[in-house]
């Protein structure tokens, strides 16, 4: 048995932790660029919560409120721009993977010169990055748990991540009381995203036995709470279960990556700009389906049934998730540009998939998920 386990994050948990953030922000500059969608973190009182916090311990901030799904190499870019003429000298984020991911950016970006597509394709490396302090407001993406930042260029529809340690949060501070302002049809895409984070990197090619631990740990607690949270549960127990996991969903992608219902839906979000845990929703069936391995019996065993594809779209069911990319705007005549930037952007996804996948499968694929 070999393998490597590196997971630096230091993650706060608990409710009401996020009032703590000045105590751990003055560690590492007077001034910090916080970073939000465009209202959600202002209607939820966060935004002046936090802002209140980090002034208290002596913390002046500004605030870049353009982020929006599926964030921009350019939204990126224009975030790192501020940060560096108001002279910040670290980055808070508030809101879901979306803010975290283009927050991360723009922290790498303010001290790093060039175009962030190279770095994105490895053309240039660094290590360097604006120290970082996360604070999630959706249990999905686990952004908060690893140093991947998902962003689209907009010029070519490209969809991928930067990767590296430089933009591993300093703390990363998960507040389930956070959570509880989500909408349910925001609290269903992230919740199956989480999901999928579990289920493939339990799966993947680089999985080893602290990810297969966590991962099934992650799965179990989905299993347990997101329906009920779903229906309108207010039970604390579950609610921090579900950003629990969502959490190590974030870590264990960090360490044993995604496969293949992330690599095709990357082009899928990178084209049309959809939900991410919706075009998920109309991908794993048939990805599961197509990537049958041992492993997935135990998956299988969780929600308890032999069936693991009739489960998940019974899940989807439940959380009233779309089942069809034509349902999110997607057509028949996207399939095979979808299918050529699949093979271009999500190839290392390709390869930790624990079956052979090539472009055939990978259209095959689109086509049945239409």
């Amino acid at each position: 048995m070999n393998f490597d386990f590196y997971e630096p994050v230091h993650i706060v948990f608990g409710a009401g932790k996020v009032d703590t953030i000045g105590d751990y922000a003055k560690k590492y500059g007077k001034k910090a660029l916080i970073v939000t969608g465009r209202s959600s973190a202002k209607k939820s009182g966060l935004y002046d919560r936090v802002k209140d916090a980090l002034k208290a311990e002596g913390i002046d901030s500004v605030l870049f409120d353009e982020v929006r799904q599926n964030p921009l190499t350019t939204t990126a870019q224009k975030g790192a721009d501020m940060a560096k003429a108001e002279g910040c000298e670290l980055v808070v984020a508030l809101g879901g993977g979306s803010i975290m991911d283009c927050a991360k950016s723009i922290a790498f970006l303010a001290v790093n010169d060039g175009d962030i597509n190279d770095y994105i394709f490895g053309r240039k490396v660094s290590d360097e990055a604006l120290p970082m302090i996360l604070v999630p407001t959706t249990c999905g993406t686990g952004s908060e748990g690893n140093g991947f930042a998902v962003l689209t260029n907009p010029d070519t529809g490209d969809k991928k991540s930067l990767r590296t340690s430089a933009i591993i949060a300093k703390v990363s501070i998960v507040d389930p009381q956070c959570m509880m302002t989500m909408p349910k049809h925001v609290l269903a895409s992230v919740g199956f995203d989480a999901l999928c984070h579990c289920m493939e990197a339990y799966t993947a090619n680089n999985a080893q036995p602290f990810t297969d631990a966590l991962s099934l740990m992650g799965i179990r607690y989905i299993v347990e709470s997101l329906v009920p949270l779903y229906e309108g549960s207010q039970d604390e127990d579950l609610w921090d279960k579900m950003t629990l996991a969502a959490t190590i969903g974030g870590m264990v992608i960090g360490q044993a990556g995604v496969t293949l219902a992330h690599g095709m839906e990357h082009p899928a979000s990178g084209l049309k700009d959809i939900v991410h845990g919706q075009g998920l929703a109309c991908l794993t069936p048939s990805v599961i389906e197509a990537t049958m391995c041992p492993k997935y019996e135990d998956i299988a065993k969780i929600f308890g049934t032999d069936d693991l594809v009739q489960a998940i779209k019974d899940l989807i069911a439940k959380l009233e998730l779309p089942t069809k990319l034509s349902d999110l705007g997607l057509e028949e005549k996207d399939i095979d540009w979808m299918s050529e930037n699949c093979m271009k952007v999500s190839a290392g996804n390709l390869v930790n998939t624990p079956v052979k996948v090539d472009i055939d499968l990978v259209r095959k694929l689109y086509q049945k998920a239409m």
